[in-house]
């Protein structure tokens, strides 16, 4: 009964964040900016949705363990992709 409330609430927190990382989204700010708010939105997220699911079926933990490891890994690199683009201004 606990793990089922906690699971539902990290996925609910989850979907909580994908919408809260949309909203820069509308904003006056950089493309840069808009772009790290929501990657960082959208990680924390899947994040904590993966977390939820691993909690509700535990049997799929090899699987969900690689899901987290892969969006951690997957949205550093990119986060470090876009600002090495962005600090060459486009020059080669």
């Amino acid at each position: 009964m606990i793990i089922d409330i906690l699971s539902y609430s990290l996925i609910v927190i989850g979907i909580i964040f994908w919408f809260w990382g949309t909203f820069p989204l509308l904003g006056h700010r950089s493309v840069l900016f808009k772009l790290h708010s929501l990657s960082v939105a959208d990680t924390l997220g899947s994040m904590s949705i993966v977390v939820g699911l691993l909690l509700k079926i535990p049997v799929e933990w090899p699987l969900l363990l690689l899901a987290l490891i892969t969006l951690a890994i997957w949205n550093t690199v990119l986060g470090y992709v876009l600002a090495y683009c962005s600090s060459s201004g486009g020059k080669e």
